[in-house]
């Protein structure tokens, strides 16, 4: 961003965090309860059983958060705490741009980024007095990446790499003249919360609770750091992530500086593709920084977790905010390393990011 006056710094706090009031109608189809036991939740099923495209996730028990040997791992994946879920269908990847494609060609489906913006609703979500930008920025738009021209010393000062980019969104990823044309298997970006629920209202799919990816995610490694273990020599050949010199200098080591197509990488043990990597996936669950703490201190196992009765971001308490996992293109080993199993970020409902996407799940019996 340029300048760092209060306006740019509020700007871009109101841009990154908020654009257009959410939706109501939506969210409902996230929380009806699951009705399988564990035990018959927990046995495999026959191929014809298993919807295409998804692979049969079999419930079970896991310890939900950083693992002790995992020295990048933050205060909000702390402590760690036994979860059981039931078993569930998820996506193999990614939802991809084509797939996205069919739903909007479908229904007509415009997507927040893609949408008039709102001052008088926008401002709703800010603090007092905050000024209105100029209207040749308040524009239909998104968040895109830009690379530094040189090392950056506050490597929590997002705005250095972010930019909001008038017209950018999941046609337009990179903004005005870029295309998803060849990038049909690209993962779609740019997808606010909002946009993903409409999607799964339309597939007759739901998001899976933070509970539901991670146990998807780590496939029975007890104590793995990554999906594929604890070796990080392996990163360049398991997940599209930034090497080198963040946010400066990327190696491209994986292959790629962007997204990737979906199953470019190996698969976990559960089938899955891109659950470390490539995009950011949104959960279902409330962002709140007490969250693990409250679960870790029944002394219990959660079943089936939903996540947090309300959001509580104290970096953010303006903004109502939801667990994203996975990590993406953008992760660096220089500060976050959210390839790791236990990564988890809050972003706000209604922001699209070049790196934010969703894969889709689906109880046994049908949500």
């Amino acid at each position: 961003m340029p300048n760092k006056t209060l306006l740019s710094i509020l700007f871009f706090v109101l841009l990154f965090g908020c654009k257009t009031e959410p939706k109501k109608s939506a969210e409902p189809i996230q929380n009806k309860t699951v009705k399988e036991s564990i035990d018959r939740s927990s046995v495999p099923l026959p191929p014809s059983e298993v919807p295409e495209g998804m692979v049969w996730i079999p419930g079970g028990m896991f310890f939900q958060g950083a693992v002790l040997q995992d020295k990048m791992a933050m205060q909000h994946e702390k402590p760690r705490h036994e979860v059981r879920v039931n078993g569930f269908f998820m996506d193999i990847h990614e939802v991809t741009n084509e797939q996205f494609s069919k739903f909007v060609e479908a229904t007509g489906y415009v997507t927040v980024a893609e949408r008039e913006i709102d001052w008088e609703e926008m401002k709703k979500q800010l603090p007092e007095g905050t000024p209105k930008p100029p209207d040749s920025i308040l524009q239909p738009g998104s968040l895109i990446f830009k690379k530094t021209d040189s090392s950056v010393s506050n490597l929590y000062d997002f705005s250095q790499w972010w930019e909001w980019k008038i017209g950018a969104n999941w046609r337009h990823p990179s903004g005005p003249g870029s295309s998803i044309k060849g990038k049909e298997n690209h993962p779609v970006v740019h997808i606010a919360y909002e946009d993903a629920l409409a999607y799964c209202e339309w597939a007759g799919r739901r998001l899976p609770t933070e509970a539901e990816w991670e146990y998807a995610a780590r496939a029975n490694r007890k104590d793995s750091k990554f999906f594929w273990g604890d070796d990080i020599a392996l990163l360049s050949s398991h997940a599209n992530t930034w090497e080198g010199e963040f946010p400066v200098f990327n190696s491209l080591q994986d292959g790629y500086e962007r997204t990737a197509p979906v199953m470019s990488y190996p698969k976990n043990d559960f089938g899955l593709y891109d659950m470390a990597g490539n995009v950011w996936e949104w959960t279902n669950d409330w962002y709140n920084a007490n969250y693990y703490k409250e679960l870790a201190a029944t002394g219990k196992v959660t079943d089936n977790p939903k996540g947090a009765s309300n959001a509580y971001n104290p970096n953010n308490p303006y903004i109502q905010e939801k667990v994203i996992k996975g990590g993406s293109f953008l992760c660096s080993a220089s500060y976050c390393a959210s390839y790791r199993i236990s990564s988890r970020m809050a972003t706000s409902m209604d922001s699209g990011m070049e790196h934010l996407g969703f894969r889709t799940v689906r109880s046994r019996d049908v949500d």
